[in-house]
């Protein structure tokens, strides 16, 4: 009976059913995987004790077995079975392997039934070579339908990609993983084992899509609901041809399983179907076969020669055309030329021995002459020893039994052992069959498992295709996110939850990526919600700013400040995504907005004090206005007509909130601390638009390098004050003025220990600074003076009065081991705090106090100290020499004198002896006078021996009706007790 019909019309289940109706049965199949597939379901329904497979690389055959499944190259002959079934008999045609399945059609019946399966274009070629053939027809279960060209990037999920080559199908794969999350690849080189596995991910659903050759063709019953064509010519061993529309029927008819219809159609650069073609194959009409291969089966064993003529003899009926030689005849010619292998097949069974040791097939696929040579080993081994020797066998195997290496080299050692598990399947070939077949059997299972891992390693993204997979089942994602942020969806690693915002894996590109994205933030949306509630509830001390003003979590961005209306009141922009929904970026919002407002009620609770206070008003309160809108700091030549306008009460009201009027700055000392200053700066760049916001200068430093760089106004925000090179910190820098102020500014002065110590500087850096306050410094030299410590006393204990020895209070020291901010302009009206100005005020902070100044006396014993030279015993002095001392000449030491004003012009020469500095370094007096070193200590006149830090002289008589300052809390003070009286 031959049971023709189109795909899905369910012929091998029919024949199966047929066939275990029976008490026994074979049935051949046209490739060992589908024949796999067979006999797992047969075994399922019978069991394994009665089922036996037969292929060319497989042998099970339990004692008692009753149902034969094979290859069709495999069917066991004359066993007399009760049924006999013969699958795709349509291939009777094919080139290569046509004569096999002729032959089956031809010779192969069972005792009470026999059925041929296959398409119906054999209903002319089975009617006339089989004339007692019945025919039945079935017709497609399905509705299978054209559905033109589609880009693989639009490709429908369940879909088979066909491609006519190992490189194409790769490279189909390659793309599919990138673009859909992965593709099961099945090709007829493939080990059962490997192709079981690569079916078993699409049938499961890991992967929505099949890459495979046109082996999918031969009844593998998939799930598959499209079909698109890669290409429409292939090579059939010997040229690239167009393939027929009965064979692009067969692979197209994959698509559509059962009752479900099907679509097929074209893809990448393959060519549109022929209308004629799509039509043709949707209606199942073909052109009728009208030829089938040939090949003699009555061999003759004699010689090789014989054997050789029998296998081209010419088929004598007009149905029948004769094969092309295929590859066991060619190995067979081959060999019959080698001198020795013709010589050991001198007899029938040799000859008979060379014949299957020529039907070794060229799993591996290199050159006939090198497969010839392997066939050429195998038969001297088998002619000389009747079996292949153990230790060659082993030699062999354990060349290939490797599990490292690319896809490529998984697929040759797989290749190379399907020839040795096919040499362990022929009986009589290995002393210890059972060993060998075992063997070779662990050896393919190895290297197949390693081939599917490989393959999967490479053309299926695990991750992209559990969370498809999942999202299409409509099914709750399951999202686990450590502590590190590293968020795992369905245990797949897919990215990091940085704050609210997240970051897909950046190995995944292209859809690849936005596919994972997409799917990990709907798995995230709980986590979300439960990361913001922890955010809401964390303390302040989890949360900051950055000098870019950046709002951070820990180590996550979560926002960033953007101005607001007013300098002191930013607004937030939070970084959510949107996956995680509106409650959640309000509720960050929120969060981050309560943060930067208490931070600046407490970083800036003076100013905002000063804000708030209703009992300003009038001029207090604009000037309170000014200093908001300033942030604390403002430069007094700014607003200098609006300080001399405020009145004595006014300027006492802003004092009361620790305003300071400073001589070069108003602003408040509490808001110079290093935390204020750096919120400040972030503030104002807001405030000024910046792109780029500038760092703040570190704490704790009285001066810093000035960056000449930095916006206009940085200086001011950062509490400095650009000095020349330097800028210095603004408190500083008024209690310098304070000092300077009573300093003759106009005569000139030279620089005090408490100075240097205030500014931190050495006496050098110290004059850099004065220039850039406004001052002239000129440098000098003179002798330096000992102290009176070092004078030698007397046996009394008296220092002897020695006229060039000066005391200690009439020289200006200057230490340099101790640094000090610079000056200020001398006659600005900066009062000193009053009494009860608030705490705050009276002292400094802890970042704005000055190191204490050095006792001018122990600064002077320690220079002192470090300038005495011993003095050598007169014992030790050879006669007619003086002390070292008396020989090295007087000591010198640099100075500077500060005047106010720009640089002076360089004037002509002086007259001789006016105006210049003696031996000494005083001021020599016009000539005639008494030079400044002689006059007695402690007295006060218009040299400098006087007192250090007080007046040595005035630059103009005092004023006996001085006005008295507003800015003067004492002078005010006093006016008002005047007014009592």
């Amino acid at each position: 009976m031959a049971v023709l019909g189109p795909t899905n019309t369910g012929k091998t289940h029919y024949a199966i059913e047929r066939m275990l109706g029976y008490r026994t049965g074979v049935i051949g199949l046209p490739l060992r995987l589908l024949a796999r597939e067979i006999y797992d379901k047969i075994v399922a329904v019978r069991g394994p004790s009665v089922v036996a497979l037969v292929t060319g690389e497989e042998r099970i055959v339990p004692p008692r077995t009753q149902y034969w499944v094979c290859t069709v190259e495999a069917m066991p002959e004359g066993m007399g079975a009760d049924f006999v079934a013969v699958d795709e008999i349509q291939l009777c045609a094919d080139p290569e392997r046509g004569h096999v399945f002729t032959d089956r059609l031809l010779r192969a019946r069972g005792t009470h039934e026999t059925l041929f399966l296959g398409a119906d274009t054999m209903r002319g070629p089975i009617r006339a070579l089989v004339p007692e053939a019945q025919f039945v027809q079935r017709e497609r279960m399905s509705q299978l339908v054209y559905s033109g060209s589609k880009k693989i990037s639009r490709m429908p999920a369940r879909s088979a990609i066909v491609g006519f080559s190992v490189e194409n199908v790769y490279a189909i794969a390659e793309l599919i993983r990138r673009q859909k999350g992965g593709a099961a690849v099945v090709m007829g080189a493939l080990s059962p084992r490997t192709r079981n596995a690569q079916v078993e991910l699409y049938q499961n659903g890991e992967v929505d899509y099949l890459v495979a050759t046109d082996a999918i063709g031969m009844g593998l019953n998939l799930d598959i609901n499209h079909v698109a064509f890669s290409a429409l010519t292939k090579f059939d061993g010997r040229r690239m041809r167009p393939l027929a529309p009965n064979e692009l029927a067969q692979i197209a008819g994959r698509a559509g399983r059962g009752m479900s219809d099907g679509t097929f159609g074209v893809t990448g650069e393959a060519p549109p179907l022929d209308e004629g073609v799509a039509q043709a194959i949707m209606d199942s009409r073909f052109t009728p076969l009208k030829k089938l291969n040939w090949r003699n089966s009555a061999l003759r064993f004699g010689s090789i020669d014989a054997l050789i003529a029998a296998l081209e003899e010419s088929p004598k009926d007009e149905n029948l055309v004769k094969a092309r030689p295929a590859d066991d005849l060619n190995a067979l010619k081959s060999l019959a030329q080698v001198g020795e292998v013709a010589a050991r097949a001198s007899d029938g069974n040799s000859v008979r021995l060379l014949w299957d040791v020529c039907r070794i097939p060229d799993f591996r696929g290199i050159s006939h002459a090198e497969h010839a040579g392997l066939l050429e080993v195998i038969f001297r081994h088998l002619h000389e020893r009747g079996t292949v020797p153990e230790d060659f066998m082993a030699r062999q195997i354990r060349r290939i039994d490797r599990t490292d290496g690319d896809i490529d080299a998984l697929s040759k050692r797989l290749a190379y052992i399907r020839t040795w598990t096919y040499v362990a399947q022929r009986k009589g070939w290995l002393a210890d069959e059972s060993h060998w077949r075992s063997e070779t059997r662990a050896v393919e299972d190895r290297v197949s498992d390693a081939l599917h891992e490989r393959l999967t390693q490479r053309f299926v993204d695990r991750r992209t295709s559990v969370l498809l997979r999942r999202l299409k089942q409509k099914e709750a994602l399951l999202a686990e996110v450590n502590d590190k942020g590293e968020v795992t969806v369905e245990g797949e690693f897919v990215g990091r939850l940085e704050g609210f915002r997240f970051s897909p894996d950046k190995s995944a590109q292209g859809a690849e990526a936005k596919t994972l994205k997409s799917a990990s933030l709907q798995a995230l949306a709980p986590q979300f919600h439960l990361r913001a509630d922890r955010f809401y509830n964390a303390p302040d001390t989890e949360i900051d700013f950055t000098d870019q003003g950046g709002l951070m979590w820990g180590d996550a961005a979560v926002g960033k400040l953007v101005a607001g209306a007013e300098p002191l009141r930013p607004q937030i922009q939070v970084f959510v995504d949107e996956a995680a929904g509106p409650d959640v970026e309000q509720k960050v919002q929120r969060r981050l907005q309560h943060f930067i407002d208490r931070k600046v009620a407490a970083l800036f609770e003076p100013l905002l004090n000063l804000q708030r206070d209703e009992t300003l008003s009038g001029l207090a309160r604009g000037f309170a206005f000014r200093m908001v809108e300033n942030l604390g700091i403002l430069p007094r030549a700014d607003v200098a007509q609006e300080v001399k306008d405020l009145d004595q009460e006014a300027r006492g009201a802003l004092r009361k909130h620790g305003l300071r009027f400073g001589q070069y700055t108003i602003f408040m000392p509490l808001l110079l601390k290093p935390a204020p200053t750096r919120l400040r700066l972030v503030l104002w760049s807001l405030a000024q638009g910046l792109d780029d916001f500038p760092e703040p200068p570190p704490p704790g430093l009285v001066t810093i390098p000035a960056n000449t760089h930095a916006p206009k106004g940085y200086d001011t925000m950062c509490g400095y004050r650009i000095a020349g090179e330097r800028a210095i910190r603004i408190d500083m820098l008024e209690r310098l003025a304070d000092l300077l102020r009573g300093e003759d500014s106009r005569g000139g002065f030279e620089a005090k220990p408490d100075m240097l110590s205030i500014t931190g500087m050495t006496l050098e850096q110290f004059s850099g600074l004065m220039e850039g306050l406004g001052y002239r410094a000129e440098k000098g030299e003179r002798v330096k003076v000992k102290p009176v410590d070092q004078v030698v006393a007397d046996e009394e204990g008296a220092v002897p009065a020695d006229e060039d020895t000066v005391a200690v209070d009439d020289t200006p020291l200057f230490d340099k081991a101790h640094e000090a901010p610079a000056g200020v302009m001398p006659d600005a009206a900066v009062e000193p705090e009053p009494a009860d100005a608030p705490q705050a005020v009276q002292a400094l902070d802890d970042h704005g106090e000055a190191p204490v100044a050095t006792d001018p006396a122990k600064a002077t014993d320690a220079n002192a100290n470090e300038n005495v030279v011993p003095e050598t015993p007169e014992e030790e002095l050879m006669p007619g020499t003086a002390p070292d001392a008396a020989l090295a000449g007087p000591e010198t030491e640099v100075f500077y004198t500060f005047t106010w004003g720009r640089a002076r012009q360089p004037r002509g020469p002086r007259p001789e002896g006016k105006g210049k500095r003696d031996a000494k370094g005083g001021r020599g007096k016009p000539q005639g006078g008494k030079p400044r070193g002689d006059r007695p200590q402690g007295k006060k006149g218009g040299g400098r021996g006087g007192d250090q830090g007080g007046k040595s002289f005035s630059a103009r008589p005092p004023k006996k009706d001085k006005p008295i300052d507003p800015d003067n809390p004492f002078a005010a003070a006093l006016m008002g007790l005047k007014g009592d009286k």
